[in-house]
């Protein structure tokens, strides 16, 4: 067992990268969507604008913290606050690396590594959607409410797709522990045997992320801004980091899910680099791609969005879960 001191410490450095990433990234989108768009980014603060992330939080913080009168004040306090709780907690079970020896004492990158690691990751994330569904409805605000029912319909279907896809990998690695799931990469990538499976996790990736073109709870076009119509401020903030600390980190459990972790590409692992290193470097495509759909693809219809979710990827996830079954069977 490892000691309290292990533990805290490698929870304030999963949560310090969790944090440096959501602000890199949204620093990022604003840089690359500008550039996608011909237009200037941020560059005013700081060398090349880097200091950008920084001057929101001021600014955030700076905004006027308004209640609407009539709100559930402990509820729309609480809304935001289980967002960015469930999308940090999460992050716990993610691992970064193989286990690091120090003073001849093996520790393992992850923060908590339970037998059943995926499907711990996959019950908080769903969590996750009662942050929206209570802000929109302790707003008694009639837009609010419409935005978080149509974000809980949304996230309930997608997730059906998403946790099925999951299953054709884990009975590949005959577990559902993740760092296990690693281990089992070592000579192939699930992506190779699982090209659906991924296909479909990304995909509903981008609806249970609420990122365009599924981010039918915000559609500030026909909603005002969803749920988070009625927050401003600090509160408002909160939601802006769920919502890009959770790309993060799932963008981190599509590398230990799909794309072997740590471990080396089968072609690649002459360079002998750090393991952490190949975690990063596997990372880095999935917040520009996040971020390229964005600046793509307009946002989908609501009716088309549900008959998406559950007339094409569930019965694809389900597909996908026999053909795996009847390989690992003949084989």
């Amino acid at each position: 067992m490892e000691s309290l001191v292990v533990i805290v410490i490698k929870s304030l450095v999963f949560i310090l990268i969790a944090l440096g990433a959501f602000g890199a990234v949204s620093l990022l989108e604003r840089r690359l969507l500008s550039w996608f768009q011909y237009r200037f980014g941020p560059n005013r603060v700081g060398p090349l604008g880097l200091l950008q992330p920084a001057a929101d939080a001021v600014k955030m913080i700076m905004k006027e913290d308004i209640i609407p009168a009539d709100a559930d004040k402990t509820i729309f306090w609480l809304a935001p606050v289980i967002s960015v709780a469930c999308a940090l907690i999460s992050f716990a079970f993610i691992p970064l690396s193989s286990p690091v020896e120090i003073g001849g004492v093996e520790i393992p990158a992850v923060v908590s590594n339970p037998n059943a690691g995926a499907l711990a990751f996959l019950a908080v994330t769903s969590i996750g959607v009662y942050g929206m569904a209570l802000g929109g409805w302790a707003s008694q605000s009639k837009y609010a409410l419409l935005g978080s029912l149509r974000s809980t319909a949304q996230m309930i279907s997608y997730e059906l797709s998403m946790g099925l896809s999951l299953v054709g990998v884990f009975i590949l690695a005959e577990s559902v522990n993740l760092v296990k799931i690693v281990e089992a990469q070592k000579d192939l990538p699930f992506i190779l045997l699982q090209p659906l499976g991924f296909l479909i996790f990304l995909i509903a990736a981008f609806a249970e992320l609420n990122r365009t073109p599924f981010d039918l709870p915000e559609a500030e076009a026909e909603l005002v801004s969803g749920y988070n119509t009625e927050y401003s401020g600090m509160r408002f903030a909160l939601f802006v980091m769920a919502e890009y600390s959770a790309m993060v980190v799932s963008s981190f459990l599509i590398v230990a899910i799909y794309l072997g972790g740590w471990n080396p590409p089968p072609l690649l692992d002459f360079l002998n680099l750090p393991p952490i290193l190949w975690t990063f470097i596997k990372f880095a495509p999935f917040p520009f791609l996040f971020i390229w759909v964005r600046a793509t693809l307009p946002r989908l219809r609501y009716d088309r969005l549900m008959t998406f979710g559950w007339k094409v990827l569930l019965p694809l996830s389900v597909l996908n879960l026999m053909a795996t079954a009847i390989y690992v069977a003949l084989s």
